[in-house]
Order: C-alpha cells, then structure tokens, then sequence
C-alpha cells in the first residue's frame, strides 16, 4: 500500500505528526496484524557521519556506507524489523523478508530523492555457516532511522511499526526529537578526522609467515591441476590502549581513500566491521545493472614516472591479464545464466586507488523485473576475486589453509528496495573492530606463477591501509 501525501514537509510541532499518525491509522485494514510507517523528510544539509555518530547505538543494528567521489553516503540506525538466516537458501530468505517488508509498508513521499522505495540493509559472511561468528551468515533490517544524501540533498527516514494499538503520543515524541537533533545538527561534522586515535596500538605480525606457507601449498595445488587459482587471506590483530572511535575511522578513511566506499556495519552486540572497500559487486537503478570485474592489482609509483611503469606493467601483463579475464568471464557467465542481455563490454581499465591500482572492467546488463537483485548476488558470491577456481575446490582449500574466520571478509555487504534497486560492495581493505581489539584483513590471488614474496608483499600493502588508518595520530 502507497500513499503519497507532502504534510511531512510541514511538520511545525510533535501535534502534527501526531494528527498525521492518526489519519494514517485510520486508514489501516480492520484485521492488520503486522504493518510498517515510512516517513521520508528533507532536511537542511548535513554530514550522515555525523548523524550516524551522534544516533547509533552499539545494541542496535547500524549501517554506514559513503562513495565522497560520488558525493553518495546513507547512514542507518536503530531496527524496525530484522531477519537472519544461514545455509544454501540464505539469499532466498532474506529476498523473501524484503518482499514481505515491502508488502506491508505504507510509504509517504516514496518518489522524493533517489533511491526511491524502502531500503533494507544487509550483509553476507562469506561462508554460509556463521558458527561462533559474531556476525550471522546472513542479516537483514529495516531501520528505524536513515539518513541518506546525494548531489547536495539529504533526507531523513522513518520507519515504525503502525497498528491500531500503537501509541501515536510516543511515536510523535520520539519522531519529533530525533527530528529536531537532526535539523539542528551543523553541516560539517566537527574536526573529528583529524583527531587522534588510540594510543599505542600494538600490531601482532606474528603469524604472516603463515601466509607464505600457504601460497606455497596452493602453487602445488595448482601444479596438479587441482585448482587453477585460490585467494587466500591473513588477518593482524591490534591491540589499544582504549576502544577505538569508530567514526573517526570511517572520517579518515573516507579522507585518505576517497575513491573507495567507506563502510561499517554494527551487529547489535557491539562490534562492527568497517573498511574502505574498492569493489563494488553490484549495483542496479531503474532497470539497469552494473557488476565490477576487479582483479589483478600493482602498488603505485612513488614518482609520475615510476607510477606510469608500474600502470603499463599491470595492463601488459598476461598473468594480471588472465586472473582479470578469469573474473570476468565468470560474472559474465552467471548474469547470462539468469537470462540478463549483457551490453558491450569495454577495454580493461586501470582503477587507481592512494596506494595501489587494479585492472577494472565494468559490466552492464538490463534488470528485467523478473529478477531480483538478490538472486543475482547469490549467483555472484563468491566470485574468483575472492575465492577461486573452480570455486567449489577453492573454497574448499580456503577452510582447510586459513586458521583465520572470514566472516563477512570478502563477502557482500549493501542494500535493497522493492523496486528493484540495490549497491552491494565486497568487504575488503576490512576490519573488525571490538572495543580495544581490531582485526584487519587482506587477500591475494595465487595462480601458476606467483611469487610468494610478492604475493606476502601485496597484502601487506592492502593491510597498511587500515593499519595506517587505526594507528594514525
């Protein structure tokens, strides 16, 4: 059910919104048991860094995630209604929970501001079993607030379960003070990235030998013709002197790594997941598709000169070449399997980050309405990018090599409304932070040919940027 009236935009005082609710109540089915309220308002300007740290609660699901090249952030907080789910049909339940959420959703002002319809946020662990994890293997909610801001416009939303036994004199009080918190917040947030961090931090690199042990027993893997590539990943633990100050990361990434989406995601229980992720997985708006083949990777240049020979040694090189097809090659296959009409591929292309550049090939398809963006991410994960070939033995390798839990490393973490539109990026350049403690994650690619050395030198390079982040002044 939709309605689109404007009164939210003439909200003067807590009896409007009250009045509001109550015409809204009226309007209810006499036999409703379950039903959702979404208010969206525009607001004055504002950071939704600085809503979601004045507003998130740490037993409460959150949601961050900002592209500053885009000029693109959303900041969620608080739950309405949430869903979890493990096993093969992970997916398939959390699809069926945003239907179900959409269904019985009354949306007020739906078409002001992009993207339009109920938002639902969700992440993925890797794996589809989350034993002892603190993460579940898969986690949907519908926010209580979110505050969203594209091209200069922000918007505030609201969503509250609406029946007819609410109570509309606290729903209206409680509407109406975060408003007024929200209206009176300052455009900019305060100097807050440049403020220092907890310190010392102390960086456990014991174990990294480890990682080269690994590559060395999937090179042999790959010398059978067991697998033709495997990602594996190694984590560092840190340890502070205090917690660390989760905004402040998310500031200063968003700073150092502006071409990135800056994320974080709170699981309720007081721990989150953030990063500065380069890979978008999918994305989709009215009706059109974009997944991203990121594979293949050099750091960069310390000169212009040095920079350029690094960036025509990666696109000439035919080992970053092929694992760049592989990937490829692989989202190509898996859209077509769900019958989407590919459109013309263009020439790989360098995306070229602070400290390190990847091959890059965007690839667009049409959406028909018959496919949901969450079937797609389900044939998607986990691609060669973070897992390897075939993927079945890949991942396989990865549980038998690794003594880390990927949890949601390198596994899909965005959002998704009724009409069809989502943004899923893969968690990497990732870290989970837990009160004093942190643990940073990062991955490479083995394949016929790796060098173990350089393989241990790229994830080192991929951990120093949240190192450099988490145990910066």
């Amino acid at each position: 059910m939709v309605v689109q009236p404007s009164p939210t935009q003439c909200f003067k005082n807590c009896q409007d919104i009250e009045r509001f609710l109550f015409n809204c109540q009226q309007k209810l089915p006499p036999a409703l048991r379950s039903h959702w309220l979404s208010l969206r308002v525009t607001l004055p300007d504002l950071d939704p860094l600085l809503a979601f740290d004045q507003h998130q609660q740490g037993d409460q699901p959150s949601f961050y995630l900002e592209n500053p090249r885009q000029q693109r952030a959303i900041a969620a907080w608080g739950s309405c209604c949430q869903m979890r789910a493990e096993g093969k049909q992970r997916f398939q339940k959390i699809q069926d929970f945003v239907n179900h959420c959409h269904e019985n959703t009354t949306l007020i002002n739906p078409r002001l501001g992009s993207p339009q319809g109920l938002q639902i946020f969700c992440s993925f662990s890797f794996f589809d079993q989350s034993s002892h994890s603190l993460f579940p293997a898969a986690s949907a909610f519908l926010p209580q607030w979110q505050l969203s801001q594209e091209a200069g416009q922000t918007l505030a939303t609201c969503n509250l379960p609406l029946t007819h036994q609410s109570d509309l004199s606290r729903l209206s009080q409680e509407i109406w003070q975060t408003l007024q918190q929200l209206r009176s917040q300052p455009s900019t947030p305060p100097h807050r990235s440049g403020q220092a961090l907890p310190q010392p931090v102390h960086c456990d690199w014991r174990d990294i030998q480890q990682f080269q042990e690994n590559v060395q027993q999937a090179l042999k893997a790959i010398a059978a013709n067991h697998l033709q590539k495997v990602v594996l990943s190694h984590a560092i633990d840190l340890q502070a002197a205090s917690p660390f100050h989760l905004t402040t990361a998310l500031a200063q990434l968003r700073h150092r790594y502006p071409d990135c989406y800056s994320f974080a995601i709170g699981n309720g229980q007081g721990q989150y997941f953030i990063g500065a992720s380069p890979e978008r997985l999918l994305s989709s708006h009215q009706g059109q598709l974009i997944a991203d083949a990121l594979a293949g990777s050099a750091p960069r240049g310390e000169t212009p000169s040095t920079d350029a020979q690094l960036a025509n040694h990666l696109l000439s090189s035919p080992k970053e070449r092929h694992e760049h097809r592989v990937v490829l090659h692989f989202i190509q296959q898996q859209l077509q399997s769900l019958g989407l009409t590919l459109q013309p591929v263009p020439p790989i292309r360098l995306l070229q980050l602070s400290n390190i550049q990847h091959l890059w090939t965007p690839i667009r398809a049409n959406l028909p309405n018959s496919v949901h963006p969450l079937q797609i991410l389900a044939q998607l994960h986990p691609t060669p990018a973070v897992a390897g070939v075939p993927c079945e033995e890949a991942c396989h390798a990865i549980r038998e090599w690794e003594t880390l839990d990927r949890q949601l490393y390198a596994a899909p973490l965005g959002w998704v409304n009724g009409q069809g539109d989502s943004e899923f990026i893969v968690g990497i350049r990732s870290a989970l932070i837990n009160g004093d403690r942190a643990r940073l994650y990062a991955g490479a690619g083995i394949v016929a040919g790796s060098d173990p050395a350089k393989e241990l030198a790229e994830i080192q390079l991929k951990l120093q940027a949240l190192l450099n982040t988490l145990n910066s002044n």
